[in-house]
C-alpha cells in the first residue's frame, strides 16, 4: 500500500472526482453473485481501512473474515434460529443501535426505506411471512461470498465506536474504489451468542456488526433501491459568513 504522504496519483479534478464516486456510489446491497472474491483483495482493503483515524491510535477494530464452508456453517444456525420463532425470542440485541423510542424524522425515514424495499420485491405490506425471510437473507450476508463480523473489546467506550464508524466507511469506500460491493448489517447484532460461539470470541469480546462483501447482482430488483438523502441545507448550520 502507498504511503499517505505520497503524492497524489490522479490531478485534483479526476482525483475528486474518483473519490467522491467511490463514495456516492455505495450501496446497501441485498442480492449478490457468487463470484469469488479473492483474499488479497479482502486484506488490501483492510489495509486501506486501517488508516481511518481514532482516538489516540487506539485502533478499536478486530475483524473475522467467514467465507467457504465457515461462513456456511455460520448461516445454517442464523437460519435456524431466525426460523423458529421460540429460539429467536431467546436472542436479544446486546447494545442498543436504534432508540427506544421512534420520534420524527427518524420514524418516517425508517418506514420509507423498508417499504421501498419491500415495493421492489413485491412484498405486500400484510405479508408478515416474506417480509421475515427478506430479513432471514442477512444471515446469509445476502449470498456474497465473504461475511465480515466485527468485534471489540469490551473495556472501550462511545467514542471507540465513533471510531468503529469510520474504519467501517473507509471498509466500504475502498470496495468501491476496488468494484467490489457491501452491505453493513446490525442485524447479526440479535445472534451475537451464536456468533461468538462460531469464532471463539472471548468473555471480554463484543460483537459490533456485520457486513456482506462482493459482486453485486445487477438483475436483483431489490439492488435497485436507493435512499433519499436530505440536502446540506436541511442539517447544516452555518456560522460567521
Amino acid at each position: 500500500m502507498s504511503s499517505p504522504r505520497q503524492p497524489a496519483p490522479l490531478p485534483p479534478e479526476p482525483l475528486a472526482a474518483a473519490v467522491d464516486w467511490a463514495i456516492t456510489s455505495r450501496r446497501s446491497i441485498r442480492a449478490f453473485l457468487p463470484t469469488p472474491v479473492r483474499r488479497e483483495e479482502v486484506e488490501a482493503i483492510l489495509a486501506v481501512a486501517s488508516r481511518a483515524p481514532s482516538g489516540t491510535n487506539l485502533q478499536p477494530w478486530k475483524v473475522h473474515v467467514v467465507s467457504g464452508e465457515a461462513k456456511a456453517r455460520l448461516t445454517r444456525e442464523l437460519l435456524a434460529a431466525h426460523a423458529d420463532p421460540v429460539v429467536a425470542a431467546a436472542h436479544r440485541d446486546e447494545w442498543d443501535y436504534y432508540p427506544r423510542e421512534w420520534i420524527s424524522p427518524y420514524l418516517e425515514r425508517r418506514r420509507k426505506v423498508g417499504w421501498d424495499l419491500y415495493g421492489l420485491l413485491g412484498i405486500a405490506k400484510a405479508d408478515r411471512a416474506r417480509m421475515h425471510a427478506q430479513f432471514g437473507r442477512n444471515y446469509a450476508f445476502f449470498d456474497a461470498p465473504v461475511g465480515l463480523l466485527f468485534v471489540i473489546d469490551r473495556v472501550m467506550r462511545q467514542g471507540s465506536f465513533l471510531d468503529y464508524g469510520m474504519f467501517l466507511q473507509s471498509i466500504m469506500v475502498a470496495a468501491r474504489a476496488r468494484g467490489l460491493d457491501t452491505c453493513p448489517q446490525a442485524a447479526f447484532m440479535q445472534y451475537h451468542r451464536i456468533i461468538a460461539a462460531h469464532l471463539g470470541l472471548g468473555a471480554t469480546e463484543q460483537l459490533v456488526c456485520g457486513m456482506s462483501l462482493g459482486h453485486a447482482d445487477p438483475a436483483a430488483p431489490e439492488n435497485a433501491l436507493e435512499t433519499a438523502r436530505e440536502p446540506v441545507a436541511a442539517f447544516t448550520t452555518f456560522h460567521g459568513g
